[in-house]
């Protein structure tokens, strides 16, 4: 792919945006890359976690503004474009069975806290900062950032972030819920590699039903998400990993899943 790198080495994808010179920014090619990638990190049963990360720690500043300068009399079709591709991503990131790992080092700006507030687990080096950024260069938000955002963080908050940009530190984006903890900058990617190797092991189907059951949540009756509940967990207890996690547990052995 030409703007990320994409690898998959015992069942973790990496993702890595691989635009550093650009601040990892977001064009046409990018979204292009990332929805391939979504879609192979989808669809391939030899994945069964996903990590996302920036390159030259960095994560990623957003839309890339000069190439909307450069392109500037096709500014609109050439944004929906873009959308169309980072927006499928998101789609299938979310929906997917794996879990998602975002490891934020450095700068995640606009998309990037997009791409940031999508992950299942985010951890963030302690020096990262958060900033929405889109409302500084006369835009609106992207990247599911107006659905993600409230529902992680409030809406108080959300409209805080996109309307003065405001700019949160890690520990800040970990006491406001945008992200999941953070460590040492030195450790992150040690860190982030070892969770996501962690859920590659795990009960990939059970996951995914805990994906799909939390987004949603609130847009569910109690009385539909009780059913889907009972739905989600009588199908994992009678596939092959849930068989294994019952039985180890009862037999108090480390489980061995194998993703199915």
């Amino acid at each position: 792919m030409e703007t990320i790198d994409f690898s998959v080495e015992n069942g973790v994808a990496r993702i890595i945006l691989n635009r550093p010179e650009a601040g990892n920014t977001l064009n046409s090619a990018m979204g292009r890359d990332l929805m391939q990638a979504a879609l192979r990190c989808d669809e391939e049963t030899a994945i069964r976690a996903v990590l996302l990360t920036g390159a030259g720690g960095l994560f990623c500043f957003g839309g890339d503004l000069k190439h909307f300068v450069a392109e500037a009399e096709r500014i609109g079709p050439l944004i929906k474009e873009i959308t169309t591709y980072l927006h499928s991503a998101i789609s299938r990131f979310s929906r997917m069975q794996k879990p998602l790992v975002v490891a934020v080092d450095g700068i995640a700006a606009g998309a990037g806290v997009s791409l940031t507030a999508l992950g299942d687990v985010v951890l963030a080096g302690e020096s990262a900062t958060f900033t929405a950024a889109y409302t500084a260069a006369g835009l609106s938000p992207d990247g599911g950032s107006t659905y993600l955002l409230p529902r992680l963080i409030g809406m108080r908050r959300a409209q805080e972030l996109f309307f003065t940009n405001r700019k949160l530190s890690a520990a800040e984006a970990v006491d406001w819920g945008l992200i999941t903890r953070t460590v040492p900058d030195a450790d992150l990617m040690s860190e982030a590699e070892k969770l996501a190797g962690a859920l590659a092991n795990g009960p990939t189907a059970a996951f995914g039903t805990v994906k799909s059951l939390l987004a949603e949540t609130f847009n569910t009756p109690l009385e539909a998400q009780l059913e889907q509940e009972a739905r989600g967990i009588a199908r994992n207890a009678q596939s092959r990993d849930g068989r294994e996690g019952v039985m180890s547990f009862v037999e108090k052995r480390k489980p061995v899943y194998t993703g199915e």
